[in-house]
């Protein structure tokens, strides 16, 4: 077969990686397009993936509109000469569309309640859409619910393994203390007026788990200039590891929040939407993440668990019996893809 993927954010990266490189080696051409956002590209290239670039994110609500709208019509150009028999993606409209007009199939993952809009205008011309077990609502015929989450395409145990040898390249010492921090830009269509970690609390954040060890911040987009002796040295693609081997993870990240959850990570999320996200109902109800809405509760939250020494054992627990229970993701994006294109 001929399966087209878009790439337009770095979680979609980790999300289809592997089902990428085990799509190519059961014998099916895969063409990635790909989105200049974050570490997007560099992801891609540091996991050996041969893709094209198609746009880079743009500013403001006149920006994304222009970017979408050419990125469309580059996504056809495409399309229409790589003849898809799948078009797989992540919510994009462009690629849901794209696929329509190409006679393909489009297998959507989907895993964000709060979506609005994007949401709207994508499922209703997806073919499959793919949506965790607990997901909190109804996609309609096209719905495929799974027992898992996308975090698990790349952090099941069958598809990875820490290492720390990545991390002591980097200057990191995995067996002493230290906590990741993790600040988002809140620039996404679907974050409204809500805004993530104040400076104020971040600097106080930081230097309260200071006191208790190293302290890694990883940012979208620029790091503050007061918080640059904390940014986190290793390379993008090995993140996973460092979050492995923390003591603590805090952030206004839901993504690395999940990651850091089924990495068996002390989690903190700071919420500032107060949202409803299914995943992360079953998270706080098996004890792996702890969602606070109010920033200064967060960071306290985040400082405790860090004092706790018996909080990495309670989430190691709590992490093996939910895994019991969740499919490794790519194994099974990778047959439903074959079984969509009539392999």
């Amino acid at each position: 077969m001929r399966i087209l993927v878009d790439v337009s954010h770095p979680a979609h990266v980790h999300l289809f990686r592997n089902a990428i490189g085990s799509l190519r080696d059961r014998g099916h051409a895969v063409r990635v397009v790909s989105r200049r956002k974050d570490v997007t590209t560099d992801l891609l290239d540091a996991y050996g993936i041969d893709h094209t670039p198609l746009s880079r994110k743009r500013p403001g609500v006149a920006g994304v509109a222009r970017e979408w709208v050419g990125r469309g019509a580059r996504l056809l150009r495409v399309a229409a000469g790589f003849r898809p028999d799948v078009v797989l993606s992540r919510l994009s409209p462009t690629a849901a569309y794209v696929a329509r007009a190409v006679g393909a199939p489009n297998v959507v993952f989907h895993d964000t309640e709060q979506a609005g809009l994007l949401d709207r205008v994508t499922t209703p011309a997806a073919s499959v859409v793919c949506t965790p077990a607990e997901f909190g609502r109804d996609a309609g015929d096209r719905q495929i619910r799974y027992e898992g989450y996308h975090e698990l395409a790349y952090l099941h145990p069958a598809r990875f393994e820490p290492n720390p040898t990545r991390l002591r390249d980097a200057g990191v010492d995995p067996d002493e203390p230290f906590a990741v921090v993790r600040l988002v830009e809140w620039s996404a269509h679907h974050d409204g007026d809500a805004a993530g970690f104040s400076p104020a609390v971040v600097r106080d954040l930081v230097e309260r788990l200071a006191d208790r060890g190293a302290v890694y911040v990883s940012a979208e987009g620029d790091l503050p200039a007061a918080l640059a002796e904390h940014e986190a040295p290793v390379a993008p693609d090995a993140m996973h590891d460092l979050l492995a081997f923390a003591d603590c993870y805090v952030g206004d990240s839901g993504t690395m929040a999940a990651e850091a959850a089924l990495l068996a990570t002390p989690t903190v999320r700071y919420d500032p939407y107060d949202a409803t996200l299914a995943n992360f109902e079953t998270f706080a109800d098996r004890g792996l993440v702890e969602s606070v809405d109010d920033e200064r509760a967060a960071a306290d939250r985040a400082v405790a668990l860090a004092d706790d020494p018996e909080a990495g054992g309670r989430w190691r627990r709590r992490r093996r019996r939910l895994l019991a229970q969740k499919v490794d993701v790519t194994a099974f994006a990778v047959e439903l893809v074959e079984e969509v294109g009539g392999a």
